[in-house]
């Protein structure tokens, strides 16, 4: 990259936290600062933010394992591929997760948490700010996965790291849309026993908000030609 990074106007609060610097590179690349093949320029990242070299290394490292950037030995860390079959990839792998989840919790639920699930979901269908959704989506997904997730699957739903930085609901125009639908749709096959309904239910609303993802991206030219 030639062009200067835009700088922060705060420090972090916690210098060393390497996740607030995976955060800062992952908005850099969704903002198309950082495009498909750049190289990240640590010391730039570092001096914006007010940390050391050392969080910008290891948050660089996490990037890799999500497959956001390539670190090349000697030469620095590359973006990787930024294109619709790699935010395809990345919904259909949350959609098959989430996806099982819900297969689970449909087993396992009690009627008093389809109870529950079934009033989130309605909270989700009649929120209207983002924040408000992002809020009532968080809440149902913690509650799924506390009924029908075992610990490696709760593992590895924290290991899915977002595309989209910040409130997904506020950034993706569409999203709130498909959650309003397919949060009470999903409910309504779980509280029908169908677990194989609800599991593919999820995994079409992952799909559908990929493709919103998708769409949102290219109208900002922010894929390669």
């Amino acid at each position: 990259m030639t062009q200067e990074l835009p700088r922060v106007a705060a420090r972090l609060l916690r210098p060393s936290s390497s996740e607030a610097v995976a955060a800062h590179v992952r908005r850099l690349v969704f903002d198309g600062e950082l495009r498909q093949g750049d190289k990240v320029p640590q010391q730039e990242i570092a001096d914006a933010l007010g940390v050391s070299r050392i969080p910008v290394r290891e948050a660089l490292v996490a990037l890799e394992r999500d497959g956001v950037v390539s670190i090349e030995p000697h030469r620095g860390a590359f973006v990787c591929a930024f294109d619709p079959a790699a935010i395809e990839d990345h919904y259909e792998l949350y959609g098959l997760v989430y996806g099982h989840a819900t297969r689970r919790a449909t087993e396992r639920a009690d009627a008093a948490t389809l109870v529950e699930l079934e009033g989130l979901a309605g909270r989700i269908a009649a929120a209207r700010g983002a924040g408000s959704v992002f809020d009532r989506v968080a809440e149902f997904h913690a509650l799924l996965h506390r009924v029908g997730g075992s610990p490696r699957l709760r593992t590895l739903v924290k290991s899915l790291s977002g595309i989209v930085p910040g409130n997904f609901f506020e950034l993706i125009p569409g999203s709130r849309d498909v959650a309003r639908g397919a949060f009470p749709a999903i409910v309504a096959a779980m509280k029908d026993g169908d677990a194989e309904e609800a599991a593919r239910r999820c995994h079409a609303m992952h799909r559908a908000q990929g493709a919103r993802v998708i769409a949102h991206l290219q109208t900002r030219g922010l894929f390669p030609r």
